[in-house]
């Protein structure tokens, strides 16, 4: 299917942008078996779900407002302290997919975007792990 639009238009610009963050978020709080990720998120989420909305405009083909408050993006580096295996992305994607169902847009489009979605949630659980695998080597001392 072709459209005209690119995804940051057809999810409704900034606005819709801001949606999907704030509802992205909320599933995450109000979904006992996502306290695991949650308690990786500061208590205070207005600050990160902005954050999270500019850096959306981006991604999905809008303005990189992001970029222009914070500077470029590093997702690996954002995530580095973070012990995230298969549990964690399955259900990261699982509240993105959850926050998607909320949005009024087209079904071909929350599907697209989940796709979407899955790519940068692989590439931080393989950065993880191999991170992880990583470890015993953290240091000279260890040899």
């Amino acid at each position: 299917m072709r459209y005209d639009k690119n995804a940051f238009e057809m999810l409704g610009g900034i606005e819709g942008a801001r949606n999907l963050a704030n509802s992205f978020y909320e599933t995450m709080s109000n979904l006992p078996e996502a306290k695991k990720i949650r308690d990786m998120h500061p208590p205070d989420l207005v600050p990160i779900c902005e954050k999270f909305a500019l850096f959306l405009c981006g991604w999905l083909g809008g303005p990189a407002l992001y970029k222009e408050k914070y500077g470029p993006m590093d997702l690996t580096g954002l995530h580095a302290l973070l012990n995230i295996g298969e549990a964690e992305r399955d259900m990261w994607l699982s509240c993105m997919e959850k926050a998607l169902e909320t949005q009024m847009i087209e079904e071909d489009l929350k599907k697209y975007l989940l796709e979407r979605f899955r790519i940068p949630a692989e590439k931080i659980y393989n950065w993880c792990q191999q991170k992880q695998s990583l470890q015993p080597f953290k240091s000279i001392n260890h040899l």
